[in-house]
């Protein structure tokens, strides 16, 4: 199991290369809500996502020897870029597997950092992993799965250690903690430095309406699936099922799960570009989107929402802007 010293270590590990975002506040977003609300913007991220904190943690604890290989990955775009950005640092191979349907600025992205992309039809029923342990099994590189991998997760927590630090330098004491949710790393990771650094501040998950795994997994005490493999516009957010890993820390540690509308994310998108003067992907907003729809009532409390990726192509995000 990961522990918290997995995540300080994490953290002593990605020192210097990922970018340790700030906690910012702002006075529409608590008019509006009658709250609190400090937001940790991980658009802001090397990537454009809090994924590169989990890749780089992965890729830099392999051993020397193993790391040589070159490593593997499958994504619908983020981690992709951060397995890309990470493996570039190292001056390895990197061979990630993408769905067909990922938005084009994540694919390329991805090539742009120098990897090589295989792509799969994902709305077609191909299997991911089964892609990737053929790719492994002739390349002899190691698979950084992204999220139900322990050194991932623990790259992904040290978010919950900077949440931490900056509200007790502030002597701020946070009542809950809003984090985006797919397959469960980033959440997993967040919810178990939070239980360790501030256990008042609850961690709820936040994923699409359509794609409510976690949820009914929370709720029924086992690993539920999603039915369909794509079709919401929060394109990061829609693994098949929780991680085994991160699903055993979140069953003990989480304080709930929340669901928005496709609608509401694109919403959250908007109200972020015009009032926060930040591009948000809708898989990244939906913590947003939970307060800005009511799911989540912050008034009276003090709230951290993590917006956690700004990968997002300019149509969707004019689409966004439009219905808005």
């Amino acid at each position: 199991m990961i522990t918290i010293d997995d995540i300080e270590a994490a953290a002593h590990r990605i020192a210097g290369e990922a970018v340790r975002t700030p906690l910012l506040a702002s006075a529409a977003l608590d008019a509006r809500l009658g709250g609190r609300v400090l937001i940790k913007p991980e658009t802001l991220q090397r990537t454009g996502s809090f994924k590169f904190r989990g890749a780089y943690n992965a890729v830099a604890a392999l051993p020397e020897a193993e790391r040589a290989a070159g490593v593997v990955a499958v994504s619908s775009g983020n981690h992709a870029q951060g397995v890309a950005a990470a493996a570039a640092l190292f001056g390895i191979s990197a061979t990630i597997i993408m769905p067909d349907d990922a938005p084009q600025a994540k694919l390329e992205g991805t090539r742009r950092l120098g990897a090589t992309v295989v792509t799969y039809h994902r709305a077609g029923g191909a299997d991911r992993e089964a892609i990737a342990a053929e790719i492994t099994a002739q390349t002899g590189g190691r698979l950084i799965h992204p999220y139900n991998e322990p050194l991932v997760i623990a790259g992904q927590g040290t978010i919950g250690l900077e949440v931490a630090e900056d509200l007790a330098a502030r002597d701020i004491a946070a009542d809950a903690v809003l984090v985006p949710c797919g397959g469960g790393g980033l959440s997993s990771g967040v919810a178990l430095a939070m239980h360790h650094r501030m256990p008042q501040a609850g961690v709820h998950l936040v994923e699409p309406q359509a794609f409510d795994d976690y949820g009914r997994s929370l709720a029924s005490g086992r690993i539920e699936h999603n039915a369909a493999a794509s079709g919401s516009v929060c394109d990061a957010l829609q693994a098949a099922a929780p991680g085994a890993i991160g699903f055993e820390i979140n069953r003990r540690l989480a304080a709930g799960a929340l669901a928005v509308t496709d609608a509401e994310a694109l919403a959250a998108v908007a109200f972020a570009f015009h009032t926060l003067k930040l591009v948000v992907e809708p898989g990244g907003a939906v913590a947003l989107a939970a307060l800005l729809a009511g799911r989540f009532d912050a008034a009276g409390r003090t709230v951290v929402i993590v917006l956690s990726g700004g990968n997002v192509d300019a149509a969707m995000l004019a689409r966004a802007l439009a219905a808005g």
